[in-house]
């Protein structure tokens, strides 16, 4: 739901007041006070049905020319109820020569409502996870290939030298041929 109440004044004329006929939102809000023109002061009051859930600091506010200002529209969290609460924020200026009334609805939200909430930061780029502190040296493929072609070479020699025949003193030295080979393909990528 909205946060934030457009209040264009001095657009048309002098004092001309433009407002949304209706606002709707779920807690505090902020009434922007958008002047095109000359400064002035603008009167915002709640009604009583709004006054019983929400506060404003004060009523009278004065707007510089060509300017913007915010005020925030507090909203007692613990005031809402299931049930929506209606009420009527009104802007006057020109000491009330020009009065508009703004229809307020606060509704409480179901937080499993289903929708999905999208703000700005789903368009940053999100920062990169620290990479995990272990040595790095284990990290790289080499390691464990070269760890595997060690044992494969000190299995080969123990049977090439246990058992004296020249078919397995052949295999060994294949063992030892094909760790070579592996170890210069992988250092090569």
């Amino acid at each position: 739901m909205a946060d934030e109440l457009p209040v264009h004044v001095n657009r048309q004329d002098i004092h001309s007041l433009e407002v949304p006929a209706s606002f709707e939102t779920d807690g505090s809000f902020d009434v922007r006070l958008i002047n095109h023109g000359e400064p002035l002061h603008l009167h915002v009051h709640l009604d009583d049905a709004l006054s019983d859930v929400a506060a404003i600091e004060a009523t009278n506010h004065y707007v510089e020319g060509e300017s913007q200002r915010s005020l925030r529209v507090h909203v007692h969290e613990e005031a809402l109820t299931p049930d929506p609460i209606l009420g009527k924020l009104k802007v006057a200026s020109g000491y009330g020569a020009e009065t508009r009334w703004i229809d307020i609805e606060l509704a409480e939200t179901d937080e499993d409502d289903g929708a999905v909430r999208v703000d700005e930061s789903l368009g940053k780029p999100r920062a990169r996870d620290p990479e995990p502190t272990a040595d790095p040296g284990l990290r790289r493929p080499e390691v464990p290939v070269m760890g595997l072609g060690l044992v494969a070479l000190v299995v080969a020699i123990a049977a090439a030298l246990v058992i004296e025949d020249l078919v397995v003193l052949l295999g060994a030295l294949a063992v030892l041929g094909g760790v070579f080979v592996a170890l210069y393909f992988l250092l090569q990528g």
